[in-house]
């Protein structure tokens, strides 16, 4: 299938995310219609183009909650991973690295972006490193490429205190002036195990937050009690802010190794300050996805980290991401791998508060045709994309970027 309009009318014969067989009008770059397919009106009155999709999968495009733009070696030559062991080491090890790619922050992270948006993501959170070293110099590369980006993603960037807040002398006042200079959140490292001061490192955070309105976004790496009671802090100071909603604990492992009266505990409190967990599907314990849905948290999906310093692994396919989380938590029943594929669409729109998002009358037209026959298929062997669309512009075909035309 090739498309030979930058911007289609109709969306024919596509399998909608409930199965329902459909045409979909695309109107000024939104949905302006969802018509039972086969029923005659699936040709544009204007003389538009109509694409048959022949009966592929049509997902609002993926989310990803949670990347490293300006990390990623990609656009560089390979490089050997480099094992570490605390967080702390592996920080100054990535670091090291770093100075040495010859290829600048804004390459790498474009070639990131290029392949996410080929694949079928829409939508990029992204983690921009705050710190003595570098400075704002990330945050400003990723808020320059945000704008040279917008016609295939949209992106918001968290301020990210990689080095620690309170053991990083001056990294208060750089989160500050980077929310000021383009960061739309403001993020935090493991309070106690990374700074030893979880008190001294969620003021500084939430207290940024209050101070410049901004959402909140902290990695959570910590185990056990130490970890739930961190998280049990943080839901407490979003309610007493009123960040309901604008707060997410990235990892959050240690919702993986807790007991069932701690683990309760723990998802009510999350549930009722509107805390949303990001998990990407680790190798160790994670989040348990059902059982905390149930609880009422909201879990969505990310990256993370993609062939960089932390791990050589990664692709930017959100699809892929969906399948590795239902591999890991056992997710097998149809409703189940719906469930999967809601953590890399909805859920994580949700979670990042997209608007005008989803398969829907009125939504913005980013979509994503898939081959596969329904959302379980997809999940379960997250097959090739047939079509991206980023505002009603077709900005991908069979996997690969097209020029906009």
């Amino acid at each position: 299938m090739k498309s030979t309009s930058a911007h289609p009318a109709v969306l024919a014969d596509a399998v909608l995310p409930d199965g329902r067989r459909a045409d979909v009008h695309i109107d000024g770059g939104r949905i302006g219609a969802i018509l039972e397919a086969g029923t005659g009106a699936g040709t544009p009155a204007d003389g538009g183009e109509r694409i048959d999709l022949g009966g592929a999968l049509l997902l609002p495009a993926f989310v990803d909650g949670h990347a490293h733009l300006d990390k990623t070696f990609l656009g560089a030559p390979w490089r050997p991973h480099v094992p570490g062991g605390t967080i702390r080491e592996r920080v100054e090890a990535e670091l090291e690295i770093r100075r040495g790619l010859d290829v600048p922050v804004a390459e790498r992270a474009r070639a990131l972006v290029h392949r996410m948006a080929a694949q079928g993501t829409g939508h990029i959170r992204t983690h921009a490193d705050v710190d003595p070293q570098s400075g704002l110099d990330n945050l400003h590369a990723l808020v320059e490429l945000r704008e040279q980006v917008r016609d295939l993603v949209s992106m918001e960037i968290v301020a990210f205190p990689q080095s620690g807040v309170t053991t990083a002398p001056g990294v208060d006042r750089l989160l500050d002036e980077a929310l000021r200079e383009g960061a739309d959140l403001v993020g935090g490292l493991d309070p106690l195990g990374f700074d030893g001061d979880a008190g001294g490192q969620l003021d500084t955070v939430f207290g940024l937050a209050e101070r410049h309105g901004a959402g909140v976004d902290v990695h959570l790496h910590d185990p056990g009690e130490a970890g739930a009671g961190q998280l049990r802090d943080i839901a407490a100071r979003t309610r007493a802010l009123g960040l309901q909603g604008r707060v997410a604990v990235s990892h959050a492992y240690c919702l993986g190794d807790l007991d069932a009266a701690s683990l309760d505990r723990t998802a009510a409190a999350l549930a009722g300050a509107g805390v949303s967990v990001l998990t990407n599907g680790p190798a160790g314990p994670m989040p348990p996805v059902l059982r905390l849905r149930e609880a009422g948290v909201r879990v969505f999906a990310g990256s993370d980290n993609i062939r960089d310093a932390w791990w050589p692994y990664g692709t930017g396919d959100m699809l892929e991401r969906a399948t590795i989380i239902g591999l890991r938590q056992g997710l097998m029943t149809d409703e189940e791998l719906h469930v999967a594929a809601a953590l890399s669409t909805t859920e994580a729109a949700a979670a990042l508060g997209l608007e005008d998002y989803g398969v829907r009358v009125g939504a913005r037209a980013d979509l994503v045709a898939v081959e596969a026959s329904g959302v379980p298929e997809a999940v379960a062997g997250h097959p090739g994309r047939r079509l991206v669309l980023h505002s009603g512009r077709v900005v991908a075909e069979a996997g690969r970027l097209v020029p906009a035309r």
